[in-house]
């Protein structure tokens, strides 16, 4: 385990580090065999060691949960305001733990990484990786720390999808989880929204196959349209007119323009090329395929029997403008949770501003989450 100091927010200082789990066998096949996972903490981990809350981070997300912008981090850690002294993941009181996740491109071990034995990167020679992969994977870095226990599980969308996860994989061991904008699995218009974003970045020429790492070409053309193509999911029809409207572009163009341009081309032009600036184009696609395959009910008799086994208190949370997980979806997850046994609740978040609520909206997100967070536990 490997420790460096972290360029953290003044309120929540973090710790940056790297554990090597070791041989990993994915869940679909194949064998990783040395996987590291990149990952950050707050606050102490408590004598009974039971303290911990991981959080776990959306598709092109990694490790840097809390901090203020820096020159590594222009936007800052991705829930900074949920993290700190005297915030809801307060770091006097809980242990925070993020990783990066297996298949990442932010320290954690996935296509870019060398292979064993060669001396060039994975690329598609990677294995499939899943939603429980990746969970059991963080349940290895959490054991070598020494938890015995979490106090919560939080996340957004595939961040979700793995704290409902946890709760399954894992019943025994979590107390409390929080997939927001997420279900068990994800309806057909997603899937099919990420399988346009793939076929992009692989018919780009750059691609070569998935190795072009080396080559001094990458397929950037592909993954910024695979972007633009995923940012559409995650706003709203209404939230777009209210921000964009048909207005005119007001920042330089960063591609030819045919008969001008529109605000909301600029916006998907300017995410596009951010993303490539530090964002593995196999890694998007590893992670977005784990998402579309996740379903909580894989290796169970029926979805039913996946949700029987949760012992956590589960608060399921929906946006009421994202039409990737709706409202509705997430809303009816939480339904048959109960129904199975589970000791689930549902709050929804009343935005405009789509599936990405969970990243911008704070002050909804804690007036849902927090409640749930200071409520004792129901004997």
């Amino acid at each position: 385990m490997t420790l460096e100091s972290g360029a953290g927010a003044s309120h929540a200082p973090a710790l940056r580090a790297h554990h090597r789990i070791g041989s990993f066998e994915p869940e679909l096949g194949g064998n990783l065999q040395d996987v590291t996972l990149a990952y950050e903490t707050w606050g102490e981990l408590n004598d009974a060691a039971d303290n911990a809350v991981l959080l776990v981070h959306a598709l092109t997300g990694d490790s840097h949960a809390a901090g203020r912008p820096s020159e590594g981090y222009k936007r800052g850690g991705w829930w900074d305001p949920m993290v700190g002294p005297g915030l809801p993941l307060d770091i006097d009181k809980y242990f925070v733990v993020c990783s990066n996740v297996l298949g990442g491109c932010s320290g954690s071990t996935g296509p870019a990484s060398t292979q064993p034995g060669t001396r060039r990167p994975y690329a598609m020679r990677f294995p499939v990786v899943t939603i429980r992969d990746m969970v059991r994977a963080q349940r290895r870095l959490l054991d070598a720390l020494g938890v015995r226990r979490l106090a919560l599980v939080a996340g957004g969308s595939i961040g979700g999808q793995q704290a409902l996860e946890w709760a399954v994989e894992f019943p025994a061991f979590v107390e409390k989880a929080v997939p927001v904008a997420a279900t068990g699995a994800l309806g057909p218009q997603g899937v099919g929204m990420s399988e346009i974003g793939r076929r992009a970045i692989m018919a780009d020429p750059d691609w070569r196959d998935g190795d072009y790492y080396g080559t001094g070409r990458r397929p950037d053309e592909g993954l910024a349209i695979a972007r633009m193509a995923g940012m559409m999911t995650y706003q709203s029809a209404a939230g777009q007119w209210e921000r964009f409207g048909r207005r005119p572009a007001g920042r330089p163009a960063l591609h030819p323009e045919l008969g001008g341009r529109f605000e909301i081309e600029s916006y998907l032009h300017y995410q596009g090329r951010e993303l490539t600036d530090r964002f593995d184009a196999n890694s998007y696609l590893y992670l977005s395929r784990a998402m579309d395959l996740h379903d909580v009910s894989s290796g169970y008799e029926s979805e039913a029997e996946a949700y029987s086994r949760i012992e956590a208190e589960v608060l399921f949370v929906g946006i009421t403008s994202d039409w990737l997980f709706p409202a509705a979806e997430v809303r009816d997850a939480a339904e048959k949770a109960r129904q199975a046994g589970a000791n689930a609740s549902y709050a929804e978040i009343d935005t405009l501003s789509g599936h990405d609520a969970f990243l911008k909206d704070w002050k909804e997100l804690t007036e849902a989450v927090e409640p749930f967070l200071t409520k004792k536990a129901e004997s």
